[in-house]
C-alpha cells in the first residue's frame, strides 16, 4: 500500500478474512461450557463478558473481556503491521471482526454483540494512539457512571466516539476520516445490539405466554 490510499486488494481480501476468523474464536462458549453452562441459553443468550460474569463467574467473565478485547487489538495489527491496511479502510477488517463475533462459525453462527472486540479494534485503530486509548477510557468511565441509566451503552459510545472525532479534527485531521468510519461502524454495533436485545425480549415474552 502507498501511504493511505486504496490498500492492495489481496492484503484488504486477506486482512478481512483473517480478521473474522480471530472475531469469530468462541472465547465465551468455550469458558462457559467448561464450567457446565451453555451461555446461548444462558441470561440474554449472549456470548460476552456480562453474560459470563451473571451466569458463570466472574474469572471467566475476565477472561473473556480480555480475549475479546485482543481480538480487536490483533485484528488491526495484523491488517496494519502485517498487511499495509491503514486509514479508513481499517474499518474492512475491523467489521469482519465484528461480524465473526456475532456470527462466530465455531459455535453454529451465534456470538456476543461486539462491543468489546470494537473497543478492541478502536485502541489500534489511529497512528496517534493516544486518540484511541482516550476515547476508550472516556467510554468506559462513562458505562461505570451510568450503568444503570436507560440506553448507558448508547450514550458511552456515542461519548467516547464523540471524543475520538473531536481529537481527531483538533491534533490529527488525517485521522478524522478513521474516525467517523469506525463511529459509523459503533452505530452499526449499537444498532445490532439493540435489535437483539428487542429479538430476544420478544421471544421471552412469548416463551412466557405460550407456557401458561
Amino acid at each position: 500500500m502507498i501511504g493511505t490510499g486504496i490498500p492492495d486488494i489481496s492484503s484488504l481480501l486477506l486482512a478481512t478474512t483473517i480478521a473474522y476468523i480471530i472475531g469469530a474464536l468462541p472465547l465465551a462458549d468455550r469458558l462457559s461450557r467448561r464450567r457446565g453452562i451453555d451461555i446461548f441459553k444462558a441470561g440474554t443468550g449472549l456470548a460476552g463478558a456480562s453474560n459470563v460474569l451473571r451466569n458463570v463467574g466472574k474469572i471467566p467473565a475476565m477472561l473473556v473481556f480480555i480475549g475479546d478485547m485482543a481480538k480487536g487489538i490483533v485484528t488491526v495489527f495484523i491488517a496494519q503491521q502485517l498487511l499495509g491496511v491503514e486509514g479508513p479502510w481499517i474499518v474492512v477488517p475491523a467489521a469482519a471482526a465484528v461480524i465473526g463475533h456475532w456470527n462466530s462459525i465455531f459455535s453454529r453462527f451465534k456470538g456476543g454483540d461486539g462491543l468489546v472486540v470494537l473497543g478492541g479494534v478502536t485502541l489500534l485503530a489511529f497512528p496517534d494512539y493516544a486518540i484511541g486509548f482516550t476515547g476508550v477510557a472516556v467510554a468506559s468511565i462513562v458505562a461505570l457512571v451510568a450503568q444503570k441509566m436507560p440506553y448507558s451503552s448508547l450514550m458511552n459510545i456515542l461519548i467516547g466516539y464523540t471524543v475520538i472525532i473531536a481529537l481527531s479534527a483538533r491534533f490529527s485531521p488525517e485521522d478524522l476520516n478513521s474516525a467517523l468510519a469506525l463511529g459509523g461502524l459503533a452505530v452499526i454495533v449499537f444498532g445490532h445490539a439493540i435489535l437483539g436485545h428487542a429479538r430476544r425480549r420478544r421471544s421471552e415474552v412469548a416463551a412466557d405466554l405460550a407456557s401458561r
